[in-house]
């Protein structure tokens, strides 16, 4: 009686706590940010010193573990980090760390490493070293579908998100791991990467300006949050005005002058671009046939795809993956 008594009292909390997850846009949203192809390095650099990361379709994040040392990006202002400091590049740009603001920098792909487990590396000068980093270098599977990479700038910092002080411990467990080269490190480094990545992303979302215009004030939005997380969830799905609007949990009316003034376009004129763009990307980063694509955001048939796609882009699926699909993909982005 005593354990039937515990459940039904512990059972409402939870229930309440996966509906709230559920009801939860942004969560929705990350789920998508799916993470594949993780590295990781220890690097323990004695000056002068300065590696060189070139941008190569990863996302990276660094953490200072001990010492000090600069991050230069192009078109930005040298970023000095000291110990505890972490940063994250969400889209790989090129960049470099370094023990001045202007020392030279040697790639990554040209300096010796040893290879200490599965994906972990170490990266070391002779002597102690006078800085201690802990490197990830993470890929989004299918990273055209989640439109939040596009959003980010190009540096998020620790600092920066202000609203989760849990980075600080993880990004200590990270460098523990990375430092102390336990058996199953590498399994346990990518779940951290995993976490670790997805709440700086979260924060950056909750720390960004209250002014925000958009896609982003929509995901915050929990009405039209709701709708647009459920798009872009399942965007083969035979979205109608009602269906997104019962989603929402408003009326029709309601719904449709809310997502257009949020959205600056229609629910229509939003889920066409939507596919759109994330065809563009199936095309010309996937590799996937024109009928594949047709087929995954559903297209009754590849022709009926390609007359769309020529509707909205002006441009042929066949021409798009022939010039590589920049353009095209840039227009699906504004609509």
């Amino acid at each position: 009686m005593r354990t039937a008594s515990l459940q039904a009292q512990l059972s409402p909390p939870v229930c309440d706590l996966h509906r709230a997850m559920d009801d939860d846009p942004l969560s929705r949203i990350l789920r998508d940010l799916r993470i594949v192809g993780v590295s990781y390095g220890c690097c323990r650099l004695a000056a002068p010193w300065g590696v060189n990361f070139p941008k190569d379709g990863a996302a990276r994040l660094h953490f200072v573990v001990e010492g000090r040392c600069w991050l230069r990006v192009e078109g930005q202002d040298p970023m000095p980090l000291s110990a505890g400091d972490a940063v994250l590049l969400p889209k790989g740009t090129t960049h470099c760390l370094s023990d001045t603001e202007e020392g030279r920098a040697t790639c990554i792909s040209e300096m010796p490493v040893r290879v200490i487990g599965d994906r972990v590396y170490q990266l070391e000068d002779a002597g102690r070293g006078d800085v201690v980093l802990a490197c990830c270098s993470v890929r989004f599977r299918e990273p055209c579908l989640n439109p939040l990479l596009d959003l980010m700038p190009v540096v998020v910092s620790v600092a920066g998100a202000r609203s989760d002080p849990t980075l600080g411990a993880l990004l200590g467990a990270m460098a523990d791991e990375v430092l102390d080269q336990n058996i199953g490190a590498a399994t346990v480094l990518s779940r951290l990467a995993d976490v670790v990545i997805t709440r700086l992303i979260r924060a950056w979302v909750r720390d960004g300006g209250r002014e925000a215009e958009g896609w982003m004030a929509a995901i915050r939005d929990p009405k039209i949050g709701r709708a647009l997380a459920a798009i872009h969830q399942d965007p083969a799905h035979n979205w109608s005005i009602e269906i997104l609007a019962r989603t929402a949990g408003l009326s029709r009316t309601i719904f449709a002058e809310r997502f257009t003034r949020v959205l600056g376009v229609s629910p229509a004129r939003y889920i066409a671009r939507w596919r759109m763009y994330l065809a563009s990307g199936l095309l010309t980063e996937e590799g996937l046939s024109i009928a594949e694509v047709g087929g995954r955001l559903g297209y009754e048939s590849g022709p009926a795809f390609s007359r769309a796609f020529k509707r909205h882009l002006g441009v042929s699926p066949g021409a798009l993956r022939g010039r590589g699909g920049e353009g095209a993909t840039q227009t699906a982005r504004a609509g």
